[in-house]
Order: C-alpha cells, then structure tokens, then sequence
C-alpha cells in the first residue's frame, strides 16, 4: 500500500479574479481522490481540512500519519469521517470492525491510533471517501447507520434540482468538534445542487462528485456571488471551496456528491444565501 498526500495553500478572493482556468483547477480541483490499494488525500490551508480516499483491493490498508501534519498518528490531533461510496467494506478503529453499506458512515473520534480499511469481498472493493479536521477534544468512535441519518428532500422537479439530503455527521447525530459530512443525491431529470447558493464565513467546505456517468460532467460554480468561476469536473473529483466561496453546481444529467465541512459554527444553517438574479 501507499499513502499520497498533496498540499493546497488558502487564497484570496481578490487573487482568484486574476487566475486563468489552468490556475483555478491547479488550486480548487483535485483529479485523483482513489487509486488501488493506496490512501490518497489533500490537505488544505482553509481551516486546515484533510479529505482522502480509500481503495482496498489486495488486502488491508491503514490510515497513516504524513510528516506534513507532525503527528505520531493520524488522529493524534484530527477527527475523521468516512463514509462508504461503493460496495461494501470494514473500517477497524483500534482493534474494533465497522462494517459499513454504501452510505453507511463512522465518526472516528480524536486519539484513534489505529485506523484500516479492508474490502469484505475481494472481487468488489469498497471505495471510502473520508475528511478530517483539527479537534479541540476527544468524541467517542461511533458508526452512523441508515436509521441514524437524516434525510431531507428538496428541491423540485420544475427547477431540475429535486435531490435528497443525507445529513450523516452532525453534531446532532454523533458528538463531534468542527467536522460536518453529509451526502446529496439529484434525482433523475434534475442537476442543479445548492441553487441558490451560499456562502459561510465561519467554516470552508469540499465537495466530492460520484455516481457522474462515463462521458458526462459536472460543472461546478464558485467564486464570490459578483465575480463566480467555473470549473468542469468528472467522475470522483473533488473541490475545495473556501468561506469566502459559492458552491452550486449543473451536471449533463444527475449525480451525487459529499459535502464536508469544518469551521468554528456547527450549526448547519448558518449560511448567507444568493438568490440566483443576484449572482454574476
């Protein structure tokens, strides 16, 4: 196995007027989040979020500390969340199996020393998408399972953004520090998430889009609501997007993606929203 880590640096909104499209993916997008029996993961300077994958297929693979966080382990200083995206899989935390469906999640709590991820069947490897934040103290390792999370149906078809909201890792649904995580589903004949969008100064957000078809893509906005970017994005990609940041996106047919979230505001509405005349 191997573990791959990539360093992003926080910007300046005032910057990223100047950047040419080459410049904005080099900076927001990340390509690769998966590859076969190796951990990928970027970190980023915006409040310091870690997001990663996961790809057992050979045999176990573990979570390990990388010298750029200066830790003895992983979770030494960080919280973490992962949640299944494909298959089925076992995440053991210190010595104990989680075995987790597709959707199905665990809150991996500050002071975890052992963290692996395993495929239950060989021939169908599980894929993990996971992010971590810093954490001020210790929440106890938990699963959420499906009777655990929330869901929310929003949108309409009218407006071609009809989807279902899985609110995973809340801190209403497990004890946690600053990490958010949850998972949206557009259904057919919608592609529009987070219209209207939003921004929150008091936490920065990634988005990781799955489930886009071979040929399709996802073209994601962000930017401030007067000066908004755009990004084109394909299957297993993910964004960063910082608080100063929109996030919304139209794909060429529907998709899902994982949203995760840190900052020092837990409360998940708290968010200053754009109605879609007042974006330029």
């Amino acid at each position: 196995m191997k573990t791959v880590i990539e360093e992003r640096w926080g910007t300046h909104p005032g910057d990223v007027k100047h950047y040419d499209t080459a410049r904005l993916r080099k900076e927001f997008l990340v390509e690769k989040v998966f590859e076969p029996d190796a951990v990928l993961m970027t970190y980023t300077h915006n409040d310091r979020l870690i997001i990663g994958g996961a790809l057992p297929v050979s045999g176990v693979i573990r979570l390990e500390t990388v010298p750029l966080i200066r830790s003895e382990y992983f979770c030494e200083r960080r919280e973490l969340g992962i949640i299944c995206i494909e298959n089925e899989g076992i995440v053991s935390v210190d010595g104990k199996d989680y075995r987790l469906a597709v959707k199905d999640a665990v809150y991996v709590g500050r002071g975890s020393q052992q963290v692996s991820f395993a495929s239950s069947d060989a021939s169908r490897p599980a894929r993990f998408y996971f992010a971590s934040s810093p954490a001020h103290t210790c929440y106890p390792t938990t699963p959420v399972t499906k009777e655990m999370r929330r869901m929310r149906h929003l949108g309409a078809q009218a407006t071609s953004n009809e989807r279902i909201l899985n609110q995973i890792i809340l801190s209403e649904i497990v004890p946690c520090c600053q990490l958010q995580m949850g998972l949206t589903e557009l259904q057919t004949g919608s592609v529009w998430n987070t219209m209207p969008p939003h921004t929150h100064s008091r936490r920065m957000e990634a988005y990781f889009y799955f489930n886009v078809p071979a040929e399709q893509s996802v073209c994601h906005f962000m930017g401030e609501p007067q000066e908004t970017r755009h990004l084109f994005m394909l299957n297993e990609q993910a964004v960063i997007s910082p608080s100063w940041s929109i996030h919304s996106a139209a794909g060429t047919c529907n998709y899902s993606f994982i949203w995760a979230m840190c900052g020092e505001n837990l409360a998940y509405d708290d968010m200053d929203t754009f109605t879609a005349d007042k974006l330029r």
